[in-house]
């Protein structure tokens, strides 16, 4: 529930926004590094049925949750942010220097270009995507 910075993370604000923290149990990203995938354990308690529902980062989820022996559903967060201003969607981006509009370019043209490759990678590893277009979602 802490994280590294020790501050709550967004779903313990919500949750306790929300005054439903009677039943939370926290499960650290960081975990017992001696055990392997300490960062599984969230996903592991749920497919084990020791809690009921976990809110965790998609890429992390999607990843163990594939491995699980039962089949688990993963749902985006909604909403996208809690007001007043708490995100749950956190976009993956690349940036250069001001100025660098050649580099920018290129590296637009080479993933546009490389599009099927890179999805095909985070199929692999069941990264959750947002479709482009979708509110909130920026191409």
């Amino acid at each position: 529930m802490i994280g590294d910075d020790f501050n709550n993370t967004p779903p313990a604000h919500a949750l306790a926004t929300r005054h439903i923290i009677q039943n939370v149990k926290g499960y650290s990203v960081y975990g017992d590094y001696s055990q392997p995938n300490p960062p599984a354990r969230v996903i592991d308690a749920v497919a084990s049925g020791d809690i009921d529902v976990a809110v965790a980062w998609g890429p992390l989820a999607g990843y163990f949750a594939r491995h699980e022996p039962v089949a688990l559903d993963l749902t985006p967060v909604s909403p996208q942010i809690d007001l007043p201003f708490l995100p749950f969607v956190f976009d993956i981006s690349m940036g250069v220097r001001r100025g660098e509009d050649s580099l920018r370019d290129q590296l637009n043209a080479i993933i546009a270009r490389r599009k099927p490759e890179i999805d095909r990678i985070l199929d692999d590893y069941g990264v959750p995507r947002l479709p482009v277009g979708q509110p909130g979602v920026q191409s």
